[in-house]
This record gives structure tokens, C-alpha cells and sequence, in this order.
């Protein structure tokens, strides 16, 4: 028999039992869940984990040792009986609280603001770098890369609620236009102060007389 929910192959003669319970923190008096703990089946390549009130269910079968794990609590393996008769059953795991220790992080700050100005200045950039940044730093490289790069989540994100945002905003009227955006207008003098839109002179050819 194949457990689909668990990805566990049964032969037909397995005693299949299902277990639930809660995983609490059994460290003080006060039970409390130990949220989205790892139940798995120790050898088996089966498992799942607990909500976020701390309950689980799992099927197994006599004589299974179910391991529950958490980050910060030590591991505790619990091995179904094999007396058990019925095919449901309930536990209660409790986990107590694992001490780790971390490696210690020294952090020193800098002296004084001019020391640290000393210390960036003083810093070796080879003439190869410096070439290698105006050419990344190029407008032909910038303008290159505008359509080449692919935008991240976060920029899809703003284009959408942009589009979202224009499309509220005109409702149940014409969406708006240019003509009565004042910013537009002052960008439209400013180039046509510029020369942007003088017509371009048509050159006159005389035909030769020959």
C-alpha cells in the first residue's frame, strides 16, 4: 500500500496506526506549542511537522521510532509500542530547550571619522579598475544594460500597483492627459527654448545648366 500524504510504501500485512499529538515546550511549568517542529519516521523516508499550535499527525506502523527536532530544543525519539491494539492513538511530546553557543562576534569601530577618511583614501585602486568603472559607468553601457537586465520582483511589483493606482484613480471617467500637466507643459518650453522643434531647412539643389 502506498501512503500518498507521506510518500510511504505499506506491504499488506503492515498494522498501520495513526498517530497525532502536540509537541509542547516541556522546559518550565508553562506548556507551550513548539511551533512547526520535523516529525519524521527514523529510517523511512517519511515525515512531516507540526502547525503552529504545535499538532501533528503521522502514519507509521508498530515498532516506528518518530523523531521530533527543532532548532533550539534537543531531539527527542519516541518508538511506537508494539502492543498497541486500536489504529488511532494520541501523544503528548514534550521537548526541552537546547543551549547553543555561538562563536563570538568582536566588532571594533572606527577611531574618528578622519581616520576613516585617511583609511578610504589610502585604499590601492589599480589603473585597470578605474578603466573597468567608467566602462560599466558609460552611457552606452548604462543604456545597454536598461533592456538587458530583467527587473526583480520588487520592481514588477511597483510597475503593478503604478498600473493599479492610474487605473482607480480615472474610475469611471477619461483617463487623464498631458495636456493639463503642468509639469509637461514646462518641459514642452523648456525644449522648445532649446531649438528641439525648429523645422530643419530643406537643402536646394541647382540643376546644372550643361
Amino acid at each position: 500500500m502506498y501512503d500518498s500524504a507521506y510518500g510511504q510504501v505499506y506491504s499488506s500485512g503492515d498494522t498501520l496506526i495513526q498517530l497525532s499529538g502536540l509537541v509542547l515546550d516541556g522546559s518550565t511549568e508553562q506548556l507551550i506549542p513548539v511551533a512547526y517542529t520535523n516529525v519524521f519516521i527514523k529510517g523511512k523516508n517519511a515525515g512531516t511537522y507540526a502547525d503552529y499550535k504545535g499538532f501533528f499527525s503521522i502514519v507509521a506502523k508498530k515498532g516506528d521510532v518518530i523523531s521530533f527536532t527543532s532548532v533550539g530544543y534537543k531531539p527527542v525519539d519516541y518508538k511506537i509500542p508494539m502492543a498497541l491494539t486500536l489504529e488511532r492513538y494520541s501523544v503528548v511530546q514534550l521537548m526541552t530547550r537546547d543551549t547553543i553557543n555561538l562563536p563570538e562576534t568582536v566588532i571594533f569601530p572606527w577611531p574618528s571619522r578622519e581616520h576613516f577618511t585617511t583609511e578610504f583614501l589610502a585604499m590601492d585602486i589599480s589603473h585597470i579598475l578605474q578603466e573597468k568603472a567608467k566602462l560599466n559607468l558609460a552611457a552606452e553601457s548604462l543604456e545597454k544594460l536598461k533592456f538587458e537586465v530583467k527587473r526583480d520582483g520588487g520592481e514588477y511589483a511597483h510597475l503593478y500597483f503604478n498600473q493599479q493606482n492610474i487605473k482607480y484613480y480615472s474610475m469611471g471617467q477619461r483617463p487623464p492627459t498631458n495636456i493639463f500637466n503642468p509639469l509637461a507643459w514646462a518641459q514642452f518650453f523648456k525644449e522648445w527654448k532649446e531649438g528641439k522643434y525648429k523645422k530643419k531647412k530643406t537643402p536646394v539643389y541647382e540643376e546644372d545648366g550643361n
